[in-house]
């Protein structure tokens, strides 16, 4: 494997398995590490600056999330993103979304309201500057204000454990030309609806937006020829 990974700052307050699947995770949603790539143990250690366990470890936790493949007697894998996979987290995700933007529009605070009218603002002086990495940030927190604004714990907690694979989706889909500009619009339309308390609109603003993001997806990979 090409050195790539670049050794990790061991001044953090987190286990050292939760700081190397952190680092992981993100080369994978960055892209640093590529689908089917093979992930050596020994050499991600070296890169890293750690001991083989942690790195064992932090590959058992990214097996689980579904980021990274283990196959007998062949090694471990960076997972590829079929079709299947996509559809499966989108129709699940959609379908909450719609739930959460309905319920914000009978729940939401004004305070919400206008710390999403704030983060869209911040969004908009990111795409100025074309800082990619800093947009999936907020567009990631403009979503959790709409979730905690559904004022529903379990809704919150079925989202949370779909948050990593999402990222991912959401880093690949949001470098496509004309996809961040059309994210803040779609973000723009879903706030006014929930300002106007229009119940109908929000949710299908909402929809629109999963399926968009989904279809982006599709074709960036498609282009790629990694589907």
């Amino acid at each position: 494997m090409e050195r790539r990974l670049v050794p990790i700052k061991l001044d953090s307050y987190k286990p050292l398995r939760e700081v190397v699947a952190e680092t992981l995770r993100e080369a994978i949603i960055s892209g640093i590490l590529q689908p089917g790539e093979r992930l050596m143990e020994i050499q991600m250690a070296e890169d890293l600056g750690v001991s083989r366990t942690p790195v064992r470890e932090a590959i058992r936790k990214l097996e689980l999330e579904g980021f990274v493949v283990m196959i007998p007697r062949r090694g471990t894998y960076v997972a590829g993103l079929s079709i299947k996979d996509i559809n499966e987290v989108f129709e699940i995700r959609t379908a909450l979304d719609v739930l959460a933007a309905g319920l914000a529009v009978e729940r939401i605070t004004e305070e919400e309201l206008e710390e999403m009218e704030r983060l869209l603002v911040r969004i908009s002086d990111c795409i100025e500057q074309g800082d990619l990495d800093k947009i999936v940030e907020i567009d990631s927190q403009f979503h959790d204000v709409l979730y905690k604004a559904s004022r529903n714990d379990r809704l919150v907690g079925i989202i949370s454990n779909l948050r990593e694979q999402f990222t991912r989706f959401r880093s690949i889909s949001i470098n496509y030309p004309g996809r961040i500009q059309q994210t803040l619009e779609e973000h723009r339309r879903l706030v006014e609806a929930i300002a106007s308390r229009n119940m109908d609109s929000a949710q299908q603003i909402a929809r629109e937006h999963m399926e968009n993001s989904e279809h982006t997806l599709l074709q960036d990979l498609h282009e790629r020829r990694q589907i």
